[in-house]
């Protein structure tokens, strides 16, 4: 039976090997790396990072399912904590090896999750994200395609961003009603937009796609509560037509908006 905690966390457990070994696979750890787990359940994946890591620290929000973990596998260090808030950029890299970070999120705290782990990208080395598949591709998303908008941008302006691969839902128990994909994230050594005031970035980006039915320009002045005018020619003097849309613009293109702004 699955507790009302695990039920408003949208968590459904891994149950697949093949998938468990497939994303190990991905971040390929080894004996002098620090591997963090994010929801590890029951421990289908925790099994498989545990022999391959030198350490592996798991954070779980359930105590029936710690209580469990900690019996079974004593070599992992079992953490009661939210992912959401955990200090990420706390953690210390080991002397010649790598943080990475694995984890099946749950998908309603998911895009939380993986914005306070972008925000300690400067801890991590790798990250192997299960998530809905809609998240996942907006994560991915190029410019010009219908999921492209602000999570991808501000994702990718830290990290490279691929989808690995995709699960369908018999991969967990219970089988949610829509598919999984695991996102492969690598931290870049500085952000795509150097030199730029990421703060304005943010702003600016988060700002025209608010209304991203509407044209540049009359995005950003609602967003940023400019004259259309103005908003007008910021675009311009940044040599991107105000007469586009959000979806259209690269990440070097926002960061020349930002600038201009």
């Amino acid at each position: 039976m699955i507790s009302g905690k695990r039920r408003a966390l949208g968590q459904h457990f891994l149950r697949d090997a093949g998938v468990a070994r497939a994303i190990v696979d991905l971040l390929a750890p080894a004996a002098a790396d620090l591997v963090v787990e994010i929801g590890p359940g029951e421990g289908a994946l925790t099994d498989h990072l545990a022999r391959r890591a030198g350490r592996v620290v798991a954070l779980e929000v359930d105590r029936d399912l710690i209580d469990r973990l900690r019996r079974r596998l004593a070599a992992v260090e079992v953490v009661e904590a939210d992912a959401r808030t955990w200090d990420y950029g706390a953690l210390a890299r080991p002397a010649d090896g790598r943080v990475l970070i694995a984890g099946n999120l749950p998908y309603s705290v998911g895009k939380p999750i993986l914005q306070a782990l972008v925000d300690a990208r400067t801890a991590i080395d790798g990250m192997a994200l299960m998530l809905q598949l809609e998240v996942a591709e907006r994560v991915a998303a190029a410019p010009g395609s219908k999921t492209y908008g602000s999570l991808s941008i501000l994702t990718q302006v830290y990290c490279d961003v691929r989808i690995a691969f995709r699960v369908p839902p018999g991969a967990f128990r219970p089988p949610p009603k829509v598919e999984s994909a695991v996102l492969h994230l690598r931290p870049l050594a500085v952000p795509r937009v150097e030199p730029v005031d990421l703060r304005r970035f943010h702003t600016v980006v988060r700002a025209a796609f608010a209304q991203r039915r509407k044209t540049l320009a009359n995005a950003l002045a609602a967003g940023l509560a400019l004259p259309v005018e103005a908003a007008r020619q910021a675009a311009g003097a940044a040599g991107v037509d105000p007469a586009r849309r959000a979806e259209t613009l690269d990440i070097k293109e926002f960061a020349a908006l930002a600038r201009r702004r």
